[in-house]
């Protein structure tokens, strides 16, 4: 690191769990963030302010007028753009060291399986359950750590399934496929703060990951419920009949 880089993360290498060392294995990571939507943006915005060498940015949608309450990755000027080129001039003028690759369209399996393979960590951003279950199914057979997150009306939840730990569930055993019921902001709506506070846990539990700190959620949903302002913590346990990962 060149004493720009050393002064821009001061405030990280300062502490002892973290020191250079940390700092140069973010620097050299590589995160799939898959939507950048409303956890998307809160969550890239502090990869990139915190060193994370390579983002690969999926998104294949476009800035609305509606985004801007909680995605605050664009602005107003930035409607009808793609996101994910928008989204990059953020992140650029953020931090100009960090190396970007855009993905302007939904991933099919086998383009999703070779990014995933190339990534370190795998961020779920997404609002659906059929991208959901893909990328799970691309994490669990790339062995690729998964950090999921979901946000509605004013709940979120967020986990980490790790498939490198045999004890680990897998987002399949959350959630089985074909008895899920889709529900999306755009149905339902959600507090604009909400999607910051889940986006901002899945950046720190990548960031941990990737750096070998702490404990992270796996085996375990953190809810958090912003109306009584209370979170609480769910063990999740593998499921060993699960046709992903049993």
């Amino acid at each position: 690191m060149n004493d720009e880089q050393l002064l821009r993360y001061s405030r990280q290498i300062m502490l002892p769990e973290i020191d250079a060392e940390g700092q140069l294995r973010l620097a050299e990571a590589t995160v799939l963030l898959i939507g950048a939507g409303g956890l998307g943006s809160a969550c890239s915005i502090y990869l990139a302010a915190g060193g994370v060498g390579h983002i690969i940015l999926v998104d294949f949608d476009r800035v609305d007028l509606s985004n801007l309450q909680r995605q605050i990755l664009f602005n107003t000027a930035d409607i009808g753009r793609l996101k994910v080129e928008s989204g990059a001039d953020r992140l650029r003028a953020l931090n100009p060291d960090i190396k970007l690759t855009l993905l302007d369209r939904a991933l099919e399996q086998d383009e999703l399986l070779e990014y995933a393979q190339q990534a370190d960590i795998i961020i779920d951003g997404s609002d659906n359950f059929t991208t959901r279950f893909a990328v799970n199914r691309a994490s669990v057979a790339t062995r690729t750590p998964l950090v999921s997150a979901a946000a509605i009306r004013f709940e979120a939840q967020i986990s980490v399934f790790n498939p490198t730990d045999e004890t680990s569930p897998c987002y399949n055993c959350l959630y089985k496929e074909g008895s899920e019921v889709d529900a999306t902001c755009t149905a339902n709506g959600v507090l604009a703060p909400l999607l910051g506070i889940a986006g901002s846990i899945q950046a720190t539990e990548a960031m941990k990951l990737i750096m070998g700190l702490g404990n992270s959620l796996q085996g375990r949903l953190l809810l958090l419920d912003v109306m009584a302002m209370e979170w609480h913590s769910a063990i999740l346990p593998k499921d060993p009949a699960c046709p992903v990962c049993g």
